[in-house]
């Protein structure tokens, strides 16, 4: 498969395969791990960001299927995911291009190419400077319901992110709209098994934990998640809550040892 916006294609030459020549884009680097390069690139004045899938091999493959854990082989997780939750109201990245090639899932190559999110700033890093600046409670008040929209409705839509910290949610700081990135190991099932509700949710409590939330905003989050007064819900729902602050709680003391 091979999708790119009309607006690209003739940045590139018609003589030679586009995928291609997509796959050979090269910019700013991100982040290069095993078998995926991330980078920033510039097409037309215009900057995007690129996910190249380069194929990550039989080993990778077992390794991860024997810790109990889904491979990611392709692009094509974060392209479905993007467009799922496009479909449900959550705002993502805007996709320019998507392909894949190979039939060998151990070696199937593959990118995904979006229009950069600008100007931002992630709510990690904006929730890290309230402890010496805390913003104001209307601000901090619409942020937290933002949040928990995003995760009520990616979560009704079967989708679960595995990766749900502050670091993947953008703050356009002239609209103040919020994103959410970096789908690429997303699942997308018919509906979310609890197991993977309280992940998402455990992994969001987690990457908070030093912004000086305090209790009342933890509540008024499952309040606007669950769309429930809090009483109501922590009487019919504190064993799911524990579960997903118990696991928060263990992420946070594992990364801090």
């Amino acid at each position: 498969m091979l999708y790119l916006s009309d607006e690209l294609k003739h940045y590139f030459s018609e003589q030679l395969p586009l995928f291609d020549q997509v796959m050979a884009l090269r910019g700013h680097a991100y982040r290069h791990v095993k078998g995926r390069l991330t980078q920033r690139v510039l097409l037309g004045g215009n900057s995007y960001f690129i996910k190249q899938h380069l194929g990550v091999g039989y080993r990778e493959i077992f390794k991860n299927l024997l810790q109990g854990r889904l491979p990611v082989m392709s692009a094509k997780n974060e392209w479905e995911a993007i467009q799922a939750l496009n479909a449900a109201g959550v705002s993502v990245p805007r996709m320019a291009g998507y392909g894949r090639q190979g039939l060998n899932p151990a070696r199937q190559t593959s990118f995904i190419l979006m229009h950069e999110l600008k100007p931002v700033v992630s709510l990690e890093e904006l929730g890290l400077s309230w402890r010496h600046a805390p913003p104001s409670f209307s601000f901090k008040l619409k942020l937290i319901k933002e949040v928990a929209n995003i995760a009520r409705l990616m979560h009704e839509h079967g989708v679960n992110h595995r990766d749900f910290y502050l670091c993947h949610f953008l703050l356009n700081t002239e609209t103040l709209e919020l994103a959410l990135i970096d789908l690429h190991r997303a699942q997308i099932r018919l509906k979310t098994p609890e197991r993977w509700l309280v992940k998402d949710l455990a992994g969001l409590y987690f990457s908070s934990k030093d912004m000086g939330l305090t209790r009342n905003d933890y509540f008024r989050f499952m309040k606007a998640y669950r769309g429930k007064a809090w009483r109501a819900l922590w009487k019919t729902e504190q064993p799911f809550w524990r579960k997903v602050i118990a696991r928060g709680d263990k992420l946070y003391r594992d990364e801090t040892l």
